[in-house]
């Protein structure tokens, strides 16, 4: 049996393949329209609705009057807009307004037609008015976090009523506070150039390589692999559009298509590549380079250390969610891998991948609901964390310490993190958490990111107002220096203290 027997054969029902199993039943059974018709608007709904728009005013089930009153009660609530990028409220959409236009047909004909579709117009707007109390700033932090595409309708409202997630949308909230966490989780990573060029000093010599003059000379080449620049008639199949395939697939279209192909009236994309190619310009100025410091660079893979001893209970602990929150957001929006290693005492290292957008939301809402306690063990995160660094698959990679430095680390530990600077171009960023930097820290970092306000992100309002009882991190280097470990003193930044 051929292709075009068996589409005949299985219409409209083939059409089921396009639609997510959510809403196969809710539009089999459905008693509006044609069924053929039906399968396809709601086809149509859910794709309109996932970019964020209004069907067109076509795709009416069957009953245009009706479907006109509740598609003006989903532009009032402004649906499609929270639908943008969440297939699963979409669907949701889609199986509600189908089961009210049902329920029309059943209120009469106790209730006129126009009564009928008034009062579903109503529960309609009273149902989606409850379901989307405070739903658009939860779905805006879930496509920060994940995008929500993995999720169904149930899961999602179940996740966005649970107690993690409303300590997820209080540690998103701190990071307001925090600006310094996301500009510190750009800069760390080393696979992206930065914008950023520092000015070149006025010491600098003024004798620099002279440049020759340049000039572009473009050449456009159309019908060459390139930029689409629109519709055209050809013959190449290569460049054919998909439209024209599908006669192909038809009994008949194959004649069209063949005598089409022959005459070279296929609509095909009109391409042109251009090329540029930089030439010695005689009648150019000649002009001295800029020597520019060499730039940073940032963007890239990072490993995660986030302390959760008993000694981060609190505010640090706060901070720490913050952290992890904005790791999990770098991770899905600029689409790097990050690894997450929560450490607590000897044994105590729970390890999760950020960049998978469901098994990170997942991991990071478990550390949501956890409570920090237990001791301090460094050594197995760092020893971790330099295996991870160490494989191809995370060349670049940084690592992030956030701690309130009441660790140590053995001095084998300490050179492996050395040979690792030195081997892979390692740099080990802290967040000092705390009011000094203790040795541990001093030893393990490269820079510390200290955030002396830590006090204020604590859970009772009094703490809000505490202020930092010193004036700088660094009291060890500056009473007590020659406490110093030639490792801490070599890597410590005195400037930033």
């Amino acid at each position: 049996m051929n292709d075009a027997r068996t589409t005949a054969f299985d219409a409209p029902y083939d059409r089921l393949r396009a639609l997510p199993r959510a809403v196969w039943l809710p539009t089999l059974v459905a008693a509006i329209g044609e069924r053929g018709a039906r399968l396809h608007d709601t086809r149509r709904w859910l794709e309109a609705l996932s970019d964020g728009a209004m069907p067109p005013t076509d795709a009416d089930f069957g009953d245009a009057q009706a479907t006109a009153a509740l598609r003006a009660v989903i532009g009032a609530l402004a649906l499609p807009s929270l639908a943008r990028g969440t297939p699963a409220l979409a669907e949701q959409i889609v199986r509600t307004l189908l089961w009210h236009l049902d329920h029309a047909l059943d209120l009469q004909p106790r209730l006129t037609r126009a009564q009928a579709i008034a009062q579903v117009a109503q529960e309609f707007e009273s149902a989606w008015q409850l379901e989307t109390q405070g739903l658009e700033a939860d779905l805006a932090l879930l496509r920060d976090l994940s995008g929500g595409a993995h999720l169904r309708w149930d899961e999602l409202r179940g996740r966005l009523r649970s107690r993690e997630w409303q300590a997820a949308r209080r540690a998103a909230e701190r990071l307001e506070t925090l600006p310094q966490i996301d500009a510190l989780l750009r800069r760390i990573g080393r696979r992206e150039w930065s914008t950023q060029v520092r000015p070149a000093r006025a010491t600098e010599p003024s004798t620099r390589p002279q440049r020759a003059p340049m000039r572009a000379l473009t050449t456009r080449l159309p019908g060459a692999p390139g930029e689409i620049s629109g519709v055209r008639f050809d013959s190449r199949i290569e460049h054919m559009l998909p439209s024209e395939a599908l006669l192909l697939r038809h009994p008949v279209g194959q004649r069209l298509w063949r005598a089409r192909q022959a005459e070279g009236r296929l609509l095909a994309h009109a391409t042109e590549a251009v090329v540029v190619d930089w030439r010695p310009d005689p009648l150019g100025r000649t002009h001295e380079t800029a020597s520019a410091a060499p730039q940073a660079l940032q963007r890239g893979p990072f490993v995660l250390c986030l302390d959760t001893s008993g000694s981060m209970a609190g505010a640090p602990e706060n901070i720490a969610k913050a952290v992890a929150i904005a790791a999990l957001r770098a991770a899905h929006g600029q689409r790097r891998a990050c690894r997450l290693l929560a450490f607590g005492g000897p044994g105590e290292i729970i390890e999760r991948d950020l960049g998978d957008a469901s098994s990170g939301l997942a991991s990071v809402l478990d550390l949501m609901g956890q409570a920090f306690d237990g001791g301090t063990d460094v050594q197995a995160p760092i020893e971790r964390a330099l295996e991870c660094v160490a494989d191809t698959a995370w060349t670049g990679a940084d690592l992030l310490i956030v701690s309130d430095g009441e660790f140590g680390c053995r001095r084998a530990t300490l050179d492996a993190l050395d040979r690792a600077r030195g081997e892979l171009g390692l740099h080990v960023q802290g967040v000092l958490v705390g009011d000094r930097e203790t040795m541990g820290m001093l030893e393990v970092c490269d820079d510390i990111l200290w955030l002396r306000d830590w006090r204020h992100h604590g859970n009772d309002e009094s703490s809000a107002h505490n202020a930092s009882p010193v004036h700088s991190k660094s009291l060890t280097a500056l009473y007590f220096p020659n406490a110093l470990s030639e490792r801490a003193a070599r890597h410590h930044n005195k400037g930033s203290a």
